[in-house]
């Protein structure tokens, strides 16, 4: 007696599919697992014989052997504890035989009822593009899920309805997807008084989702700016949603009955957070903050205290725009596509340049406080801003209301369009992401513009990379501005923006 069904497993944020083979047979009762799964998946035994009897369903007094294949990736999770459980109930017919286009998932708790698990969109699409028509996932999976078209989910909330289903006796419907968006108050930039060269260099990282540090005194407002940009942060495409919605399933975040991530993700760590937690890892390899911002915003204040080595394993994803968790027995990648945003005082004291309070640090402490940055690590921040202290007559005047993210998110929002114009039929998604070979093509310059960049490299001993990314900014820059060349004004502003030992 042999039983062969569909199920999935997850590597990274995708999908594959396992083949969960039961075979029941004579000799002394016994039950094993095989296929390199982890503890999770060997206690999948317990649930699965407590959930047939207390089911009254037939468990057989033989010899059960399950296999999980392909059996040299290593498996980990209860995701298996339904096909577990029906191939055991189809080998003792007490189902039907079952379909090749059905597919389960789920974990059984000991009276049959299926709790929700991690990556069910993951599977959804591992299923489309295998041919499953059928997948039955727990219930408060089943919406995420919902959002792949082509195959039919049904949400599950206890085993006796597939039995049924199966059996004929009973009939279940697919689950229809409903959005879950719910309308999100963000934190406006009316409220911020003053600081618009700030404001400006926010608005242009926003459009082409560039990488940005904020240096000024304490109460300068970095942080207040640095919340305030998921309200003018351009909205997900489709493609960044289902995206960003497989890390966040994976990760286990998405609540119960969710849809699909439709807020860029704003992810804010303390300075105290490890490397692994940062970048992802740890026993199960599980995505990190830096993934967890994946096309969104990742805000690290007080730059400097962050560990060193922290701050270093962020060089290559910045650079690759994806993470790569190695352990010993699996190998995991996951994509950091984020928009870096620092914040962090001049000095130690951090008042050094400021017009209010005098500067008490000594050389030698600045120079050990800057050099808690390395400048492989600042050399790919895009824009590099100083934000000064706010004047009383900024804070008390009556007329010191900002421009409204509102109104900033549509100049944004316009910049967005010409660019998803320009990078149509390319992997390319923001003027941030541009490769080096097509740089040339999609950031053409005036002859005038030229000159300035050609200056500017040559006086301030820039790198190749800082090349690169005055171009992409002067390129947004030139969005903002609906210009198809990049003219001098808009280089000159974006060379600005790279002078990282600005003298105070």
């Amino acid at each position: 007696m042999l039983s062969k069904l569909h199920s999935f497993g997850v590597s990274g944020i995708d999908g594959y599919l396992v083949t969960v083979e039961t075979h029941v047979s004579g000799g002394l009762p016994a039950f094993d697992i095989v296929g390199l799964g982890d503890n999770a998946v060997k206690e999948s035994r317990e649930r699965v014989r407590s959930a047939i009897k207390n089911n009254n369903y037939s468990y057989p007094s033989s010899r059960i052997t399950v296999n999980l294949a392909p059996a040299d990736i290593r498996k980990s999770g209860a995701v298996f504890d339904v096909p577990i459980m029906l191939g055991i109930l189809e080998c003792t017919n007490s189902v039907p035989e079952i379909s090749d286009r059905f597919a389960f998932a789920g974990e059984l708790s000991l009276d049959g009822y299926i709790r929700g698990i991690n990556g069910a969109l993951s599977m959804a699409l591992c299923a489309k593009e295998n041919g499953i028509t059928h997948l039955f996932l727990p219930a408060e999976n089943a919406n995420e899920a919902s959002v792949v078209k082509g195959i039919n989910v049904y949400a599950i909330e206890h085993i006796s309805q597939i039995v049924g289903f199966l059996k004929g006796c009973s009939e279940l419907l697919p689950h229809t997807y409903f959005s879950t968006k719910s309308e999100e108050t963000f934190l406006d930039f009316m409220d911020v008084k003053g600081q618009e060269e700030a404001k400006r260099a926010l608005e242009i990282a926003a459009s082409g989702l560039h990488n940005i540090c904020l240096s000024g005194p304490p109460g300068s407002g970095k942080s207040m700016l640095a919340k305030r940009l998921p309200s003018i942060m351009p909205p997900l495409t489709l493609d960044e949603a289902i995206e960003t919605t497989k890390i966040y399933s994976m990760a286990g975040l998405l609540d119960k009955n969710s849809g699909l991530v439709t807020q860029r993700p704003f992810r804010s760590p303390h300075h105290s957070v490890s490397t692994a937690a940062l970048t992802g890892g740890g026993q199960s390899a599980k995505p990190g903050e830096i993934s967890l911002a994946h096309n969104g915003v990742l805000f690290l204040d007080e730059l400097p205290e962050f560990h060193r080595d922290a701050l270093e394993a962020l060089r290559a994803p910045l650079e690759d725009n994806k993470v790569v968790v190695a352990r010993a027995s699996q190998t995991h990648t996951y994509p950091s596509n984020i928009m870096l945003v620092g914040a962090m005082n001049p000095c130690p004291c951090g008042y050094l340049g400021d017009d209010f309070h005098p500067c008490t640090c000594s050389a030698n402490q600045i120079e050990r406080y800057k050099s808690k940055l390395s400048g492989p690590l600042m050399d790919r921040i895009d824009i590099y801003v100083n934000v000064a202290g706010v004047k009383y007559e900024e804070l008390a005047g009556d007329d010191c209301l900002g421009e409204s993210s509102a109104d900033i998110l549509k100049r944004v929002i316009i910049a967005r369009r010409m660019q998803q114009k320009r990078f149509e039929g390319t992997n390319i998604t923001s003027n941030a992401t541009i490769p080096p070979s097509h740089i040339k093509e999609m950031c053409r310059t005036t002859k005038a513009a030229q000159n300035v960049l050609e200056k500017a490299f040559k006086s301030m001993g820039l790198s190749a990379r800082s090349y690169d990314k005055i171009l992409k900014v002067a390129r947004t820059i030139a969005d903002l501005e609906q210009s198809a060349m990049i003219e001098e004004l808009h280089m000159l502003e974006a060379v600005q923006y790279r002078n990282f030992d600005r003298k105070y």
